[in-house]
C-alpha cells in the first residue's frame, strides 16, 4: 500500500469536507498558529463559509478519532490533541479546506507560505483524484454485479425447470380415474 505524504496525512474529513487544521497548516507555511490565526481574523472577508470555520466540541471528537486510527507519523499530533481535549480549551481550532489553505497562503504573504501553498493544493487534488478513482471503481462494480444477477436469475429459472421436470419423473401424477362403466340394460 503507498503511503500517504506528509501533508496528505494532515488532511481529515470533517461535515463531508476535506480540510487542514490551522495548527498544520501554521506549521507547513513557517508560522505560528497564532500568526494564522490573527492573519485569517483580519481577512475574514476573503474567507466564506466554504473557505474555512471554527469546529465544534463534536468536530474535535471526529478529530482524534480519525487521528486515533491514523499513521504512526503522526503520534505527535496524536498526542496534543489528546491532551487539548482533556484540557479547558479557550478557542476552538479553525479548519481550512482547499481554497482556505491557498487563501492563507496568500494573506500571510511570506516566500515559506507560497511555496508550500502549492504542496497543500496538490495534496488536495491527489485525494480528490482518489476518491473520484474510487467512485468509478464503484459504479463498474455496481455494473457488475446487476449482470452476474441477471445471468443468475436466468440460470436459476432453467435450474427450477429442471428441478420440476425430474420431480415429475420421480412422482409421476396419479393416473385419471377410470371412465364409468357402462350400464348393462336399457337406458331410456
Amino acid at each position: 500500500m503507498k503511503r500517504a505524504t506528509p501533508i496528505e496525512a494532515l488532511i481529515r474529513t470533517i461535515r463531508g469536507q476535506r480540510i487542514i487544521l490551522d495548527s498544520d497548516l501554521a506549521a507547513l507555511y513557517g508560522v505560528t498558529t497564532r500568526r494564522l490565526n490573527e492573519q485569517f481574523r483580519r481577512n475574514r472577508k476573503r474567507f466564506p463559509a466554504d473557505f474555512a470555520f471554527q469546529l465544534t466540541a463534536e468536530d474535535l471528537v471526529d478529530i482524534r478519532s480519525q487521528i486515533a486510527t491514523g499513521s504512526l507519523e503522526l503520534s505527535g499530533m496524536r498526542s496534543q490533541i489528546a491532551t487539548a481535549s482533556k484540557r479547558n480549551i479557550r478557542y476552538l481550532p479553525y479548519a481550512f479546506t482547499e481554497h482556505g489553505a491557498l487563501q492563507a497562503a496568500n494573506i500571510l504573504n511570506s516566500p515559506r507560505a507560497v511555496q508550500m501553498s502549492v504542496f497543500v493544493i496538490r495534496a488536495f487534488v491527489k485525494m480528490r483524484e482518489t476518491l473520484l478513482g474510487t467512485h468509478d471503481l464503484a459504479k463498474k462494480l455496481k455494473a457488475l454485479e446487476e449482470q452476474l444477477t441477471g445471468r443468475l436469475d436466468s440460470h436459476e429459472a432453467a435450474i427450477v425447470h429442471v428441478l420440476q421436470e425430474l420431480m415429475l419423473i420421480l412422482n409421476p401424477s396419479p393416473p385419471p380415474p377410470a371412465p364409468p362403466k357402462p350400464r348393462i340394460g336399457f337406458n331410456p
